[in-house]
């Protein structure tokens, strides 16, 4: 891997965060892991006392980059007292891929310090530790969504118009949630990373980019990629850097931000409303880097070309409904925020990998002609 183009900036070392449950000794599983009802059940008495897990079932494996089981357990008096439910979601990084990278101790503290003073909906979270040792492991034990009764989202999914208006309605919730607000400031959450001040943010084209060069040889999808970017790789490794900068520079009010907003990452609950469920890249942050992610991900080619102005003004209204104040002009959003942020989307569905669970091509294909459309690669330089 090179040197990153740019320099990080200062930051507070937020690695080595204690963890919650200083009973617990042993390190957290890593490397190629299948837990067992005696792990499960060692690990959850660090919080309630008493309990054991009797048996436990893998009802379903989800092997990615990361490790995402369903299991039905069968708890103890003790267990059951506590309020554990026999269906849960564990997930940890167990795949064997991106061990390097602080993203599964990063959502532990999300659910543990963070998502029960949030407005928007998230998944009951019945554990959540990590390693506070800087190895950058964590696990959660999650409610088993299933059992609400909705569907998980996938990024190719057609929403339509509508049903994206209504979920830009939902990311205005989160996002008005804690604007500004005192409780994610690098004071009070030294563990919480600022968006694109953290190498998963700023050297993310460097870090992805074996991934990267594996589908600049699919013929697939050399075919709907721009010739100029085909020609010359290394544009979106620039690009990013400026986009990078510019967020550094920019001077506006701090959200919480999902960092990976896509259909894929949501779960939609019976009453249409769309939870957030995947906080590996949680931000302190502004909006415009989920806002343009779903956005341009969730919407065909034509319908974001018909419509993408009046969503983000749609967004706009309800975030301000929603309690935000001083958010930027409708006009700076739409042409200086919106066009440079679909640059994030480019370089992170050209290092998609399909076998992760979400497929690229469409993807590729609808960032690929945002950025023409919009002029991102002009504006960022290339």
């Amino acid at each position: 891997m090179s040197e990153p183009a740019i320099a990080p900036p200062a930051v507070i070392d937020r690695h080595l965060v204690p963890r919650p449950y200083p009973a617990r000794t042993a390190s957290l599983p890593h490397g190629r892991f299948t837990p067992d009802a005696a792990w499960l059940g060692s690990l959850l008495a660090n919080k309630y006392p008493g309990v054991v897990a009797q048996s436990m079932e893998v009802v379903q494996l989800f092997d990615s980059h990361t490790t995402k089981l369903r299991v039905a357990v069968d708890w103890n008096d003790a267990g059951r007292a506590g309020g554990l439910p026999r269906n849960l979601c564990i997930k940890s990084n167990w795949s064997g891929m991106f061990d390097n990278v602080d993203i599964h101790a990063l959502e532990a503290r999300f659910y543990h310090f963070l998502t029960d003073k949030l407005t928007a909906n998230t998944a009951t979270c019945y554990y959540a530790d990590w390693d506070d040792d800087g190895s950058a492991r964590g696990v959660i034990v999650l409610e088993d969504l299933i059992d609400r009764g909705g569907t998980f989202g996938h990024s190719t999914q057609h929403a339509g118009v509508d049903r994206v208006a209504t979920a830009l309605a939902d990311l205005a919730k989160l996002h008005a949630g804690l604007w500004e607000s005192p409780l994610i400031t690098p004071e009070a959450a030294p563990w919480l990373p600022t968006s694109m001040a953290v190498p998963v943010d700023y050297d993310q084209v460097r870090i992805m980019w074996h991934w990267i060069e594996e589908n600049l040889k699919d013929p697939n999808f050399r075919a709907i990629a721009p010739r100029h970017y085909l020609d010359d790789a290394r544009r979106v490794e620039r690009a990013y850097d400026r986009l990078v900068a510019f967020e550094r520079a920019f001077d506006a009010p701090y959200c919480i931000i999902l960092g990976d907003c896509h259909q894929g990452n949501t779960y939609i609950l019976p009453n249409g409303e769309r939870m957030w469920v995947d906080w590996q890249l949680g931000r302190r942050g502004r909006p415009w880097r989920d806002l343009t992610y779903f956005t341009v991900g969730s919407l065909t080619i034509e319908e974001r070309r018909q419509n993408h102005r009046d969503l983000i003004a749609h967004y706009r209204d309800c975030l301000i409904r929603e309690g935000a104040t001083n958010v930027i002009d409708l006009d700076t959003i739409w042409t200086e925020q919106v066009p440079r942020w679909v640059m994030y989307g480019i370089q992170a569905w050209v290092a998609n990998m399909d076998y992760w669970g979400q497929n690229g091509l469409p993807m590729n294909e609808r960032f690929f002609a945002a950025g023409e459309d919009l002029d991102s690669w002009k504006l960022l330089g290339e």
